[in-house]
């Protein structure tokens, strides 16, 4: 795709990543969508044209029904309803607004660890980097689908069965987020051992500042960039990831669902041909994706120096 045309005494006064952007025009077109799928889910429930919460709105003789512009359509209903007569665009509104706060609140609590054991392994050293390190490595043998389903399966175990599906977020955001943390444990470590050696480390040691004050006010900042980027394309994984959780039966129930549970329900209905139930939350799940990798990867290209 090639650049948009902007005169260049305009351009000259736009900031440096405005200038970036429209030199990619796939990135801006993501970071648009993205703006527009954070809205959505973000004021979901006053703009989604029904409550699918409301069981006392719902008529099961409005279930079944194919999108408004095909001929058993309702105007009523955008895009149709699913077997209980619910309005298919107002859950996927709602179920979009829970995959992005998984994915968000899943990577921020990884995000949290990470950077944590990060920072300890790379200043310290010694027996803490050994033990972290050790962890992360034994984490990494399992892959992250594995672990998930196994701590949603230890936690559904623990649980009564009442609780369940009153904590089904909780437990999903914790399954994610410990699954990812060594990602950014690694890549906090690698940087912290290389900012330890600088000179402004080196002075901040000589006027008495103490160790914790030097990792979190000097160091730390400078090992942002690298976190920020990996957690943009970490979120995507985390949605997908939770979307097959979903689909597999472990994640959200379908009194919370998001875009995974409304496509496992959907399936079922696939082959009987009512396709709307399960191809629009598709579309959803696969535009949000590809527009968080989009725009992870220019957040890369802009963030990594080495790359400019």
């Amino acid at each position: 795709m090639s650049d948009i045309r902007i005169p260049l005494s305009v351009r000259l006064r736009l900031p440096g990543w405005v200038r970036s952007l429209l030199g990619r025009p796939a990135a801006l077109l993501a970071l648009i969508m993205l703006i527009l799928i954070v809205f959505v889910a973000a004021f979901g429930p006053w703009i989604s044209p029904t409550d699918p919460y409301d069981l006392s709105s719902l008529d099961l003789f409005d279930s079944h029904l194919p999108p408004a512009w095909m001929d058993a359509g309702d105007p009523r209903f955008l895009l149709g309803t699913d077997s209980q007569g619910a309005d298919l665009l107002s859950l996927m509104i709602h179920g979009l607004r829970t995959s992005l706060m998984v994915g968000v609140l899943a990577v921020s609590l990884s995000v949290m660890i990470g950077v944590t054991m990060g920072l300890i392994s790379g200043y310290y050293r010694g027996w803490a980097e050994t033990v972290i390190m050790r962890m992360a490595d034994i984490q990494f043998t399992f892959p992250a689908m594995l672990l998930a389903l196994l701590i949603g399966g230890i936690s559904r175990a623990a649980l009564p069965v009442a609780s369940q599906e009153r904590l089904a977020m909780l437990i999903v955001v914790l399954a994610l987020g410990i699954s990812h943390w060594p990602h950014f444990a690694r890549l906090v470590r690698a940087a912290v051992i290389s900012e330890a050696g600088k000179n402004y480390v080196a002075a901040a040691r000589l006027v008495g500042r103490s160790h914790p004050a030097i990792v979190v006010q000097q160091i730390l900042p400078n090992v942002l960039n690298p976190v920020f980027v990996l957690a943009t394309m970490d979120i995507a994984f985390a949605i997908m990831t939770e979307a097959t959780l979903s689909f597999l039966g472990f994640g959200m129930p379908a009194s919370q669902p998001s875009l995974g549970t409304l496509i496992k329900v959907g399936y079922n209905y696939l082959f009987s041909g009512e396709w709307w139930v399960v191809i629009f939350p598709s579309l959803v799940l696969i535009a949000l994706l590809v527009s968080v990798n989009v725009f992870g990867d220019w957040l890369r290209d802009r963030l990594d120096p080495k790359l400019r």
